[in-house]
């Protein structure tokens, strides 16, 4: 009989083609999970995440799920260190534990936590200069809080949507985005139940282009009623975001 196990992973983006498994190549983050996974239980496996990130994108707490038939005895730490064994350097199996036969890493979710990080500094970021965006003008953090507050909330995000095919609801809730200066680093943290695709990357260059002086604070909700990703901002580049956290009862 197959055991469910919840793992938390973190990974560093930079080299992969995102987290899910594509046809034609092994550089995902899921595909490279469930190749040391099958080979450990000597079965195919099928991995489970709460979301999908996106080429480029880091994660410090991707939660997922997977059913394994092992040998009788064979501990978590036992699957961690496995799994730590075998998978690139750049993978990283921070937790596994036995979960009920219900849970599902993506339907259980609650929320998530994105941060995105900016460097604004006059020098270059030599060794953090893969996971943040580089900004050549430094914006006005206080004209990106007073747009921030515009675009928390329930809102339709269809303007901060990448498929402009998208058929479900675009409806999101998005309890807090917060905007923090640390010395020469930007940092942007958002919570909310889900998020569209790049989309908060978008907000991120949205809010970007406010603190630059070419958006108004007040023009964010003219974005919203517009529903029309043209509209809005740049997607800011994939090294700079991290799925932080993902949550759960």
């Amino acid at each position: 009989m197959k055991q469910n196990y919840k793992l938390i992973i973190a990974y560093d983006g930079t080299r992969y083609y995102g987290w899910e498994r594509q046809p034609g190549t092994e550089m995902t983050i899921q595909g490279k999970l469930e190749q040391v996974l099958g080979r450990m239980a000597g079965h195919p496996v099928e991995l489970t995440g709460a979301g999908r990130t996106d080429a480029g994108v880091h994660a410090k707490g991707m939660v997922a799920n997977v059913r394994l038939a092992l040998e009788a005895g064979m501990e978590e730490k036992e699957i961690r260190s496995y799994m730590n064994r075998y998978l690139p350097e750049d993978i990283c199996v921070r937790e596994v534990k036995k979960a009920s036969d219900r849970f599902h890493s993506r339907y259980n979710a609650l929320g998530k936590t994105y941060c995105y990080t900016c460097y604004a500094g006059e020098l270059k970021p030599v060794f953090n200069r893969k996971y943040v965006y580089v900004l050549e003008e430094a914006p006005d953090v206080e004209k990106m809080r007073q747009a921030a507050k515009y675009l928390t909330g329930t809102h339709d995000y269809k303007s901060f949507c990448h498929n402009p095919k998208m058929k479900k609801s675009t409806v999101r809730s998005v309890d807090r985005i917060e905007i923090a200066r640390k010395g020469d680093y930007l940092n942007f943290t958002y919570h909310g139940t889900g998020f569209l695709q790049y989309m908060v990357r978008i907000l991120t260059g949205t809010l970007l282009e406010t603190g630059w002086g070419k958006r108004t604070p007040e023009s964010m909700a003219e974005l919203l009623e517009a529903k029309n990703r043209v509209l809005a901002g740049f997607t800011a580049p994939a090294q700079g975001l991290c799925l932080v956290e993902v949550d759960y009862d």
